[in-house]
């Protein structure tokens, strides 16, 4: 009877335990299920955030027409002409940012002249920029006139053949007057230095390549803005390259080379044995390759 009883205990504690082991697991489970769920969600907002934040950080594309430059309208600063259309506005100032104050008080027609400049200027410094390294690269070597150009670019226009002058002068001419026949009203008839009223900044309607075939107007207006920011950003690095060139007179590369090599004095001294050679950018990149091979061989 005592061992019946004993049996029937050891029993009852198997199921107990057989039990408790089902609930545990149980509860494993329930728990693994829920940092599972947990860990989702949290994956889930953080892509909700990634992309709200991306959505609140990209460029507001506004496709601005002729209304915004109505001659009749006046803004009180630029948040007013970019609340009423203006293009160009982006993170992180989605307002505009106009910290000398030119379009204070600005009427319509003056709005219009000004974008229209700021495209024109934007547009040759990409061209000067790109130019500037791509000349002083290829100085000594060019078909059209071997070692005659050398030096920092802002001297290669002056040591360039008088006809070279004459296509520069001719090809400026023709680019001007199509586009003062195209925006430009006309000074006995209109305001003098005014636009035309349904003239859109920029746009001459001049597209060889045809990148504006099959586009969207949100797409056109979307291109319309990259170019005006790489404008922008063309104009500080062609006043940056200008300026460094004209304080040191040495080949843009070459010295940012020898200057990253964190040896001041040997740009200084490649300044009083480069400027005014013979060939000042060959001078100039040999100084470098020297200075390269003796802070290799820690000199």
């Amino acid at each position: 009877m005592q061992k019946f009883s004993e049996q029937r205990e050891r029993e009852r504690e198997r199921k107990k335990k057989r039990k408790n082991g089902k609930k545990s697991k149980r509860g494993r489970l329930v728990s693994k299920t829920k940092t599972e769920n947990e860990k989702k969600n949290h994956s889930i907002t953080h892509e909700k955030l990634f992309f709200s934040f991306k959505k609140n950080t990209q460029p507001t594309v506004r496709a601005a027409g002729s209304g915004v430059y109505d001659k009749s309208r006046k803004y009180a600063d630029i948040k007013e002409a970019t609340a009423a259309g203006l293009d160009g506005a982006c993170a992180p100032f989605p307002e505009g940012l106009d910290i000398l104050g030119f379009c204070k008080g600005i009427n319509g027609g003056d709005l219009q002249r000004f974008r229209e400049a700021e495209i024109t200027h934007g547009r040759v410094s990409m061209i000067a920029t790109v130019g500037f390294l791509v000349g002083e690269q290829v100085e000594g070597s060019s078909f059209l006139f071997d070692a005659q150009v050398t030096g920092p670019a802002i001297d290669h226009f002056q040591q360039t053949p008088g006809l070279v002058w004459g296509l520069v002068g001719a090809t400026i001419f023709l680019l001007e007057s199509t586009r003062v026949q195209k925006g430009w009203s006309d000074p006995f008839t209109s305001e003098l230095f005014s636009l035309n009223d349904d003239y859109i900044p920029g746009q001459w309607g001049f597209d060889p390549l045809g990148l504006s075939n099959n586009k969207t107007a949100e797409d056109m207006a979307e291109a319309r803005l990259k170019e005006i920011n790489n404008g922008r950003l063309a104009m500080i690095s062609i006043s940056g390259m200008v300026a460094q060139e004209l304080v040191n007179g040495l080949n843009l590369i070459p010295a940012d080379e020898v200057l990253e090599e964190g040896r001041g004095a040997a740009l200084a001294q490649m300044g009083k044995q480069c400027a005014g050679a013979v060939d000042e950018a060959a001078c100039a990149k040999a100084f470098e390759a020297a200075e390269r091979i003796a802070v290799a061989a820690g000199n």
